[in-house]
């Protein structure tokens, strides 16, 4: 391994830009077309994050030339109204894709809300219809967190067939389905989680790690083979208050091949693929030209 190759950042700022550069071209000609890719945005309560969250939402879909909705409802909305506003999005033919913002009032169900999307406009990816399809192979939506993660490794021109990749988290929105996805890739995939007894010997031993469990320094620079990818999908701050992930990155970047930032890795790559997912959708329906 040269130096040069030693610690090489992985830019998900300007990989997203290419990506929605790409977006917005094929926007245009599907407005061509008469077909708009159109995403419905919904907002229960006043959380202060999930704010910030939709509003940059909703200015990526602008900037790309998506037609968006954006709809905030009171924290007392109740769990049927919300569901019969699901309802009516899912036959609204200029509305491909649907996106409620999480988390919701505790008196709504969140599985009852996933569950009651179309799997057709279910462009976060995470109806059980669409873990199925990811599951099987089938064509359906990626879940946009862990499908941004596999763009950024792609980035990298290092290809995964007979890699062995590790996956630090096993949740339902980006540990499992990452799994899934890397294995679609030929890789060799090993989960690993907060019951798992000596960490460092499974990490030692990878060619990809992808850290997503929410806990800082899961990953420090010797527990890292020389060479590695690494994912930093964490979202924490450090005792300054400063954004921060998963990864001790100063350390781990003087070990790894190429490493993510955090801020500046996957982050903003999570609303980009958003925009792929609801582009995909409308391209689905619109058929081919």
């Amino acid at each position: 391994m040269t130096d040069q190759a030693i610690g090489r950042i992985i830019d998900g700022v300007a990989l997203s830009g290419e990506l929605r550069a790409d977006v917005a071209r094929r926007t245009a000609a599907l407005v061509l077309r008469q077909v708009r890719p159109g995403l419905a945005v919904i907002l229960v309560g006043d959380d202060p994050a999930s704010r910030v969250y939709v509003r940059n939402k909703i200015k990526a879909c602008e900037e790309a030339g998506l037609y968006s909705v954006f709809e905030k409802y009171d924290e007392s909305l109740p769990e049927a109204d919300l569901l019969a506003r699901i309802a009516d999005l899912n036959q609204d033919p200029s509305i491909h894709g649907i996106l409620v913002q999480m988390p919701l009032p505790r008196h709504i169900d969140p599985h009852k809300v996933i569950e009651t999307i179309a799997t057709a406009k279910d462009v976060d990816g995470y109806s059980t219809l669409s873990a199925g399809e990811l599951m099987t192979g089938a064509p359906g939506f990626n879940p946009c967190t862990p499908y941004g993660c596999m763009k950024l490794i792609a980035s990298t021109g290092i290809a995964l067939r007979g890699k062995h990749a590790i996956v630090i988290g096993r949740s339902n929105t980006v540990g499992k389905p990452m799994a899934l996805m890397l294995l679609q890739q030929n890789a060799t995939v090993t989960i690993c989680h907060s019951a798992t007894p000596d960490l460092k010997r499974h990490t030692l031993q990878a060619d990809v790690v992808v850290a997503a469990v929410g806990r800082r320094n899961v990953l420090t620079a010797d527990m890292v083979k020389p060479g590695a990818v690494v994912i930093d999908v964490g979202m924490n701050r450090n005792d300054d208050g400063k954004l921060c992930g998963d990864v001790d990155f100063a350390g781990v970047q003087q070990v790894a091949g190429f490493i993510t930032p955090v801020p500046g890795g996957v982050g903003p790559m999570t609303i980009t693929m958003l925009l792929v997912n609801t582009l995909e959708a409308a391209e689905r329906t619109a058929g081919s030209p």
